[in-house]
C-alpha cells in the first residue's frame, strides 16, 4: 500500500531518535568492547516496538522501524556489504560549495549539530575488493522486528529504508565507476528483494543524486552522465521488483543551514522519475524548496505513480501548523491528483545514531501529530 483511495495517508522518511540506553549499548558495541549480544538484540527489538507504537499513536499510517538498529546511514553499509575498507584518516569533503560560502557556520554546525553527540564518526569507505552482500542475518532481524511491531501496533503499512548504490563509498577495486555501481547494485538487490518478499515496502535512500547537481567539481555534462549511471544502477538493483512495492527518497544531506548551493528539484526530477519506483519522496517543506511544488505544473507525474512530498521538515524545531500542512498537501493534490499524494517529511530525523538530534525527540512526535491533523483537514477539503 503506497497511497490512500479515500483519504490522505501519512508517512515519514525512516530514521527516528534512538533511546539513550540503546545508544549506550551501540557505542559499546562499536568500540569493540565485550557486550551481551542477546541483551543488545532484545533492546533493539523493544526500541522498535516502542517506536512503531508511538508512530501509530501520533498518526503515522505507513511506519518504519525508526532505523533503531542502525548506527547510521553510512556505517550500516559496512555491516551489510563485503569489499569495503574504512579509512578513518582520509578526509571526505561534504557540501563543498556550502562550506566555502559559510565556513564559520559549518565548522560549528558539523562539530555541534550534525555530528554533535553521534556515537561514532562518519568514516569514509573505500571499495578494495569484490562487493558481496553479507547482511542477511541483520536484515532478517530488522524485518522480523518491524513486522511484529507493526502488527502489534495496528499499522496500516510499513517500509524499510535501504541505501542506494550511489551511497556506499568510493571505488579503488573495479576498473570503471559503472562496474563499481553495478556491482554494488547487484549486492544490494539481495537486501531490496528480501524486504519486498517479506511483504514490506522498500524505500531506496539516495541523497547523492541531489548532491551531484550541487557539486562544483563537476561540469554539467559530468553531472548528467553520473546521474544516468546512478539511476541505471538503482534500476538494475530493482530488476523484477514490482514498482508499487518501492518508494524512492532523495534529499540534500544538510539539515539546518543556509543551504543556498543546493540543486533545484528541476535539475533532479527527470532522473528521479526514471527510477522504477511507485512513489517518490523529496524535500518540499523547508524554505529552500517549498516553492518547487510549482514544478509539477509542467512536469507530468507518470500514470500510477505517487508523490510523497515533505510537508513537515527535519530542518527546524518549529512545529508546522496543521492548516499550513493541509495547504501544502492540497497544492500537490491539485497538480497530480489527490489519490497520488502521501503526506511525508523532508528527511529523516536521526540519520546518525546520536545523543543530540537536531530536532528534539519530543518535537518530532509533535510534528507527526500536526501532520495527522493536516492530513485530516486536507482530506476533508479534497473529498468533500
Amino acid at each position: 500500500m503506497q497511497q490512500g483511495v479515500d483519504r490522505i495517508l501519512t508517512t515519514h522518511v525512516g530514521s527516528l531518535p534512538r533511546p539513550r540506553e540503546l545508544l549506550d549499548l551501540m557505542k559499546t558495541r562499536l568500540s569493540g568492547a565485550a557486550y551481551d549480544r542477546a541483551a543488545y538484540d532484545a533492546r533493539v527489538k523493544s526500541a522498535v516496538a516502542a517506536c512503531v507504537k508511538r508512530q501509530v499513536a501520533t498518526g503515522i499510517d505507513i511506519v518504519s522501524d525508526g532505523e533503531q538498529s542502525k548506527p547510521g546511514f553510512f556505517s550500516y553499509v559496512r555491516e551489510r556489504l563485503e569489499g569495503f575498507e574504512a579509512r578513518p584518516h582520509q578526509t571526505r569533503q561534504l557540501f563543498a560549495a556550502e562550506v566555502a560560502a559559510f565556513p564559520e557556520y559549518y565548522k560549528k554546525y558539523f562539530r555541534e549539530a550534525m555530528m554533535g553527540g553521534a556515537i561514532a564518526p562518519i568514516v569514509p569507505l573505500v571499495c578494495t575488493g569484490p562487493v558481496k552482500y553479507k547482511g542477511e542475518e541483520a536484515l532478517g532481524r530488522d524485518i522480523e522486528n518491524l513486522k511484529a511491531a507493526a502488527k502489534d501496533a495496528g499499522a496500516q503499512g510499513a517500509f524499510v529504508p535501504a541505501v542506494a548504490p550511489s551511497g556506499v563509498g568510493t571505488n579503488e577495486h573495479y576498473r570503471t565507476e559503472e562496474e563499481f555501481f553495478h556491482a554494488v547494485g547487484a549486492a544490494l538487490r539481495t537486501e531490496y528483494k528480501a524486504i519486498v518478499d517479506a511483504g514490506l515496502l522498500l524505500q531506496v535512500d539516495d541523497p547523492f543524486l541531489c548532491d551531484l547537481f550541487g557539486d562544483p567539481a563537476l561540469g554539467a555534462a559530468q553531472q548528467r552522465a553520473r546521474a544516468e549511471m546512478y539511476v541505471e544502477a538503482v534500476n538494475e538493483a530493482l530488476r523484477g521488483i514490482p514498482p508499487e512495492k518501492v518508494r524512492y527518497h532523495t534529499c540534500y544531506g544538510i539539515n539546518e543551514g543556509p543551504r543556498i548551493h543546493e540543486a533545484a528539484l528541476a535539475d533532479v526530477v527527470g532522473y528521479m522519475l526514471k527510477v522504477n519506483a511507485g512513489a517518490y519522496s523529496f524535500e518540499a517543506a523547508n524554505p529552500r524548496h517549498e516553492h518547487e511544488y510549482h514544478l509539477w505544473e509542467s512536469v507530468k507525474l507518470p500514470e500510477g505513480k505517487a508523490l510523497i512530498p515533505g510537508v513537515i521538515t527535519h530542518a527546524s524545531n518549529i512545529v508546522e501548523h496543521p492548516v499550513l500542512i493541509a495547504e501544502r498537501i492540497a497544492r500537490f493534490a491539485s497538480l497530480v491528483g489527490r489519490e497520488n499524494v502521501v503526506a511525508g517529511a523532508d528527511c529523516g530525523f536521526s540519520s546518525q545514531a546520536t545523543y543530540n538530534t537536531e530536532v528534539h525527540p519530543t518535537v518530532v512526535w509533535a510534528k507527526f501529530e500536526a501532520m495527522r491533523e493536516g492530513a485530516r483537514l486536507a482530506t476533508k477539503q479534497l473529498w468533500s
